[in-house]
């Protein structure tokens, strides 16, 4: 009863030692195309891309974990093609693996910036390891830096590098910073952040070509014909998932490997996790396929329970984080559709929750260095309490007061 897990991050991690911990003694393999241990992606917009976090430390385990676990960790392989009939995966060097059970954890890859010049020295995504120290040596007092998408991670990498002393521009073709994911009032907060220590924000701005001079990038060009002058760009417009393998393998996707809420596929004995997961969220009634560490670990443990015979479903409520300048960013739930919300706190002193509803039912929360709102919300989230505006405003700020109603 042999196990192979395709892919070599979070997810993958997770479920090898999971499977361990749920009394899995038979073979478990794990295909990582890096050449590095799973590792944490997080920090790699943050402290590792400062420089205040060795690459040791990025490991989610140890490198004999997996040897001592009786775990095969083969770095620097990549899987072809999967056989569901056969049960086996092809690898690209041409030998083949049987399986019993197989888990797909291939995570996601960044969106291509679908541009002239994008493929340029000087332009990178921040996805791996190697893209972040590739990265570093441009974060510099006096280097011109474009950050193209203003998502978690374009902000982050903007606050790393201002914090370096480089002239940062970030560009957004919406109308606010973070709209896929939060509301006006904390876009338009972090806007306000940004702004303050340095950085150059062109919201509604499309670039079109990033221009060259013998292949260095040199300008980044607009859709009105306006240029700006830069040496490094980072792209940051979000990212697919990578569900090539499982497609062609007839596995269905949507966005997505699909799954249900035991992380099954509709394959027998092929089940995925994390960021290439599609899962229907009980909490919201809906479909979602989260880029989060709590989504990939949560899927993981739940993938290792269901091979090993056990009932765990998943069914979690999802919370993020981000670091940004001295913020420390907790974020619950999904607010997307919501038509209130409520101010906690003080944004003029950084410290502040903003609590979201949708039909005057709290559904999810921005915590900014509030860590106590964060864990009381989360809760009531996880638990599925019926939470509504004037419950919130009733509590006067006491958020544990709230840990009383149903």
């Amino acid at each position: 009863m042999t196990v192979v897990i395709i892919g070599g991050g979070q997810a993958a991690s997770q479920a090898a030692a999971s499977l361990r911990q749920e009394g899995w003694t038979a073979p478990i393999t794990i295909l990582a195309e890096e050449d590095r241990p799973p590792y944490q992606r997080p920090p790699l917009s943050k402290k590792f891309l400062e420089g205040a976090l060795e690459a040791e430390r990025l490991l989610l385990k140890p490198e004999q974990f997996y040897a001592q676990n009786s775990i095969d960790l083969r770095l620097g392989v990549r899987a072809a093609s999967i056989d569901v009939d056969g049960k086996s995966v092809s690898l690209a060097s041409g030998e083949k693996l049987g399986y019993d059970k197989l888990i797909i954890a291939t995570g996601s890859a960044p969106r291509k910036l679908p541009v002239p010049g994008a493929d340029a020295q000087g332009v990178f995504y921040l996805r791996s390891a190697a893209d972040a120290l590739a990265l570093k040596p441009r974060l510099a007092e006096g280097k011109s830096i474009a950050i193209i998408g203003a998502g978690y991670v374009g902000l982050e990498v903007a606050a790393t590098a201002r914090k370096a002393g480089a002239n940062v521009v970030i560009i957004e073709s919406a109308p606010r910073v973070m709209s896929r994911v939060t509301g006006e009032f904390f876009s338009s907060y972090l806007q306000k952040h940004h702004l303050a220590r340095g950085a150059t924000l062109l919201l509604e701005a499309m670039a079109t070509r990033l221009e060259t001079d013998d292949g260095r990038l040199v300008a980044c060009a607009f859709a009105n014909g306006e240029k700006i002058a830069i040496d490094t760009a980072v792209i940051g417009i979000g990212v697919v998932p990578s569900t090539d393998i499982a497609e062609r393998a007839g596995i269905k996707c949507d966005n997505g490997v699909t799954v249900d809420e035991y992380c099954r596929t509709n394959i027998e004995d092929v089940f995925a996790a994390g960021d290439c997961a599609n899962h229907y969220n009980t909490h919201y009634d809906m479909n979602l396929r989260l880029e989060s560490v709590h989504n990939a670990i949560e899927q993981a443990k739940t993938v290792a329970a269901t091979i090993c015979g056990k009932d765990k479903p998943y069914r979690q409520a999802p919370w993020f984080w981000s670091d940004q300048y001295d913020l420390k960013i907790q974020s619950v739930g999904v607010s997307t559709g919501h038509d209130d919300y409520f101010v906690s706190g003080n944004p003029e002193e950084d410290s502040f929750s903003v609590l979201y509803f949708s039909g005057n039912r709290l559904i999810a929360a921005d915590c900014v260095c509030r860590p106590a709102d964060y864990m009381v919300v989360r809760k009531l989230l996880q638990d599925q309490r019926l939470i509504s505006i004037d419950d919130v405003k009733g509590a006067d700020g006491d958020f544990k007061a709230l840990m009383a109603r149903r």
